[in-house]
């Protein structure tokens, strides 16, 4: 079992600042790659259509019966995977009223993420790029640990196939969905 709270942020956890590492995002296309999902498919991600699609990029998500790796806690943005998770799945509903179509993404295997998709009731898909082939294509911000190179916690809303918005960096991370519906509740109403 683990030391700590999974499902909880310790609130003393450092505050990640904007290193302009995601600036240049905004105004890209999604590239034509497809990455393999908790769903048990492969998603094109330039090929979901029209309408909003949010991309909620995260470190790793940890696991109820191991400790999180030496110094997590300590890393600005590292912290809260699965309670930003959880906020997302609690959010579905009202993403889905707006038109958005949801998808978490992780450096993660399929398999470790099939796992916690299914432990935490996740009603969306999560993709693997465990290649890195959609952080090379973007240039997605990485942080090194524990011998991974993961994703920093970063938001990407996409029309048409374009990055319309990215909130970064995101904090306290399980509070993204709500920032991300009322961001497009907003634009919707423009």
């Amino acid at each position: 079992m683990r030391s700590d709270d999974i499902h909880t942020l310790p609130a003393d956890l450092p505050v990640p600042v904007d290193d302009g590492a995601a600036a240049h995002l905004v105004g890209m296309a999604l590239p034509a790659l497809s990455l393999p999902s908790t769903g048990g498919r492969t998603v094109d991600l330039s090929a979901l259509g029209p309408g909003p699609v949010v991309l909620y990029c995260y470190p790793r998500t940890g696991r109820p019966d191991r400790d999180p790796p030496a110094g997590w806690d300590l890393v600005p943005g590292a912290r809260g995977c699965t309670p930003q998770s959880c906020a997302y799945r609690d959010h579905h509903g009202e993403l889905r009223a707006v038109g958005a179509q949801l998808f978490g993404v992780s450096t993660q295997d399929t398999a470790y993420q099939a796992e916690m998709a299914a432990r935490l009731h996740l009603p969306f898909e999560v993709l693997s790029d465990e290649a890195l082939r959609l952080t090379a294509a973007l240039g997605l911000p990485t942080l090194e640990l524990g011998g991974w190179t993961l994703l920093r916690r970063l938001t990407m809303v996409a029309r048409g196939g374009r990055i319309e918005k990215v909130f970064y960096p995101v904090f306290p991370p399980d509070a993204d969905a709500g920032r991300v519906l009322a961001w497009l509740r907003g634009a919707a109403a423009d």
